[in-house]
C-alpha cells in the first residue's frame, strides 16, 4: 500500500545549472545581427566607392541607389495601393547575374499591398514613371537570413536594376 502512495507523487524535472535567460539569448542574437549588418554595410561602402562612374544616395531605408535614367518633370511617385507595373533584375554586388530581366519578365506589383523584396517595395516609391535606378540592398532588406530557397543564398547582399513602367 505504501509503494502505491508514494509512487504518484509528482516528479520535478530537472533544471539547468547555468540556465540562460531568454533576455540574454536576445541580446546576444541582437549583438550579432548588429555586428553582421555592419559588415555587410562595409562591403557595400566599399563598392560604392570603386565604382566612380556613378553618385549613389544612401537611403534612410538602409540601402543605396544611383539613378540610370532620372525623370526631371512633376510625375508623381507611387503610393501605397498603386498597382506599378516594372521591370527589373537582380545581380550579386559584383554584377553577376542571378536572375536576368527576361527571366523575371514584367512586374505588376501592389505598393505596400503585397510581398516583395522589403528595399525594392521602398526604393519603387521613390520613382518616377520612366526611371530607371540600380538599387544596392543589404541582405537584411533583401533576402535575410534564408536567402530565397534558390539561387541567393542566405546573408546576401544584392544589387537591382529596376525601370518604373507605368503607375496605376
Amino acid at each position: 500500500m505504501l509503494v502505491i502512495c508514494f509512487s504518484c507523487s509528482k516528479i520535478e524535472p530537472r533544471r539547468p545549472i547555468n540556465p540562460k535567460t531568454s533576455t540574454t539569448l536576445y541580446k546576444e542574437t541582437i549583438k550579432e545581427s548588429i555586428a553582421l549588418n555592419k559588415v555587410e554595410d562595409n562591403k557595400i561602402i566599399e563598392l560604392i566607392k570603386k565604382d566612380s562612374t556613378n553618385v549613389y544616395i544612401q537611403s534612410s531605408n538602409g540601402f543605396w541607389y544611383t539613378y540610370k535614367h532620372k525623370v526631371e518633370n512633376e510625375l508623381q511617385n507611387p503610393v501605397k495601393g498603386n498597382e506599378v507595373t516594372i521591370e527589373y533584375n537582380i545581380t550579386d554586388l559584383n554584377d553577376s547575374v542571378i536572375y536576368s530581366k527576361q527571366s523575371l519578365g514584367i512586374k505588376k506589383y501592389l505598393v505596400d499591398k503585397e510581398d516583395f523584396i522589403s528595399g525594392l517595395q521602398k526604393g519603387i516609391k521613390l520613382m518616377k514613371t520612366g526611371e530607371t535606378i540600380t538599387f544596392v540592398i543589404p541582405s537584411y532588406s533583401a533576402f535575410g537570413i534564408t536567402g530565397d530557397g534558390n539561387k541567393i543564398g542566405i546573408n546576401k547582399s544584392i544589387k537591382s536594376t529596376v525601370t518604373l513602367i507605368n503607375i496605376k
